[in-house]
């Protein structure tokens, strides 16, 4: 069973996420601030975290910088709807996602299950042959990848998405593609994929401020080169696929395209 630890210090925010997790099968650790976080997250590991950003004494993106350099656990933070800034850092520290409130506590446990699916051993370990391209080698099955033979640091996210696009070499990849492809949503902030790129050039490009791999397409999304000086290792490459299709499943719209019936929103904690 995955356990879940909820980092709120706002009770009534704290006890609703609890119950609804609960009631989807998890196992829930509870913290109230920053430094209790910590410790329960050393005494007892959890499979996820979601944690609030305004937290008094220690805040998240602090909680979240230390519990990254201690190990990978999954991060996903609450914010409140205006702090796009603060929410932005939080991605580039190394959070898989985000949730604004006020927020539907159905739609929170969606984006548990779906940040927990894609780290999954047994998805991983059928996704595909070992990819080599650049001096960059990825190998889906340890979840690991190398520069030059030295492991590179990647979140689940940042790992899904590096090996997404070296699967699709030449392709022009919209954001909202990536998004559905690589997140497995039919919604969401499109500045989520811009961030994770930004912070995957930084670990596999020589020079992030003029990528070679991973390229900017305007207008549409990105796309992953191979260097001509530096072809593909065609022993280990998969295939190339064909393009994704134009058409995207339908977008939600509305919360009420995600539960039904609609509970009864989460109120902000004010922050």
């Amino acid at each position: 069973m995955h356990t879940i630890l909820v980092v709120d210090d706002d009770p009534t925010v704290a006890e609703v996420v609890t119950g609804y997790l609960e009631r989807a099968g998890f196992a829930v650790d509870r913290a109230a601030d920053g430094p209790q976080a910590l410790r329960l997250a050393a005494g007892k590991p959890p499979s996820l975290v979601l944690l609030d950003l305004m937290l008094p004494g220690m805040d998240g993106l602090e909680v979240c910088r230390r519990l990254r350099a201690a190990g990978p656990v999954p991060v996903i933070m609450l914010t409140a709807r205006g702090d796009e800034d603060d929410r932005i850092l939080g991605l580039e520290i190394g959070a898989d996602d985000y949730v604004t409130k006020p927020f539907s506590p159905r739609e929170l446990v969606l984006r548990v299950e779906s940040v927990l699916r894609r780290g999954r051993p047994d998805r991983d370990a059928s996704a595909g042959p070992r990819l080599t391209v650049a001096g960059i080698t990825l190998d889906p099955a340890a979840r690991r990848v190398t520069k030059d033979g030295r492991v590179l640091s990647l979140t689940l996210r940042e790992f899904d998405l590096l090996a997404h696009l070296m699967r699709h070499p030449g392709h022009a990849i919209a954001r909202e593609q990536l998004m559905h492809d690589v997140w497995g949503w039919e919604f969401g902030d499109l500045s989520t994929v811009t961030v994770h790129v930004r912070r995957l050039r930084g670990k596999v490009e020589d020079d992030p401020a003029a990528p070679r791999l991973i390229r900017t397409v305007w207008g549409v999304g990105y796309r992953f080169d191979v260097p001509a000086e530096a072809p593909a290792d065609a022993s280990a490459e998969a295939p190339v696929e064909a393009p994704a299709a134009a058409a995207l499943p339908p977008a939600v719209t509305s919360s009420a395209d995600v539960t039904s019936p609609t509970p009864a929103p989460v109120p902000s904690d004010g922050s």
